[in-house]
């Protein structure tokens, strides 16, 4: 059986970016779990499409930020394996938080027991621009 999870990418006032699902196999599941199964299938599909600009979790290497997402200089597919790394490492050094169901997950290894409105938001921080 299959458990749907809800992901949203928000800001710090709340407001929504971005929203998907995502199909786990298991209702217990790890905060790891559900970065590797979001990044994972944000890079599927892109590498289906090769369009010009993807927007994921994390930046791909050879790619500038813009309003639409990360521009890559190239068209080619992205590494899936290269981007669940880099976004474990992200996680781990601050550079997004994930709120289960609003309470923040503190360690890759926390637990997550998937239920029919389980909601799971990642707010990424924006550094300061100036002094």
């Amino acid at each position: 059986m299959a458990y749907t999870l809800t992901i949203k990418d928000e800001t710090f006032p709340g407001k929504v970016l971005h929203q998907m699902e995502l199909a786990l196999q298991n209702e217990l599941v790890t905060v790891k779990d559900i970065i590797e199964a979001r990044v994972t299938k944000e890079v599927e599909e892109y590498n289906q499409k090769l369009p010009q600009y993807f927007s994921g979790l994390v930046q791909p290497t050879d790619t500038e930020l813009t309003i639409n997402g990360y521009k890559l200089k190239e068209r080619k597919k992205i590494d899936p394996e290269k981007q669940v790394f880099v976004a474990l490492n992200a996680f781990q050094n601050n550079g997004y938080f994930v709120l289960v169901d609003n309470k923040q997950a503190e360690s890759l290894e926390e637990e997550v027991l998937l239920t029919g409105n389980t909601t799971v938001s990642f707010l990424k921080l924006t550094p300061l621009v100036g002094g």
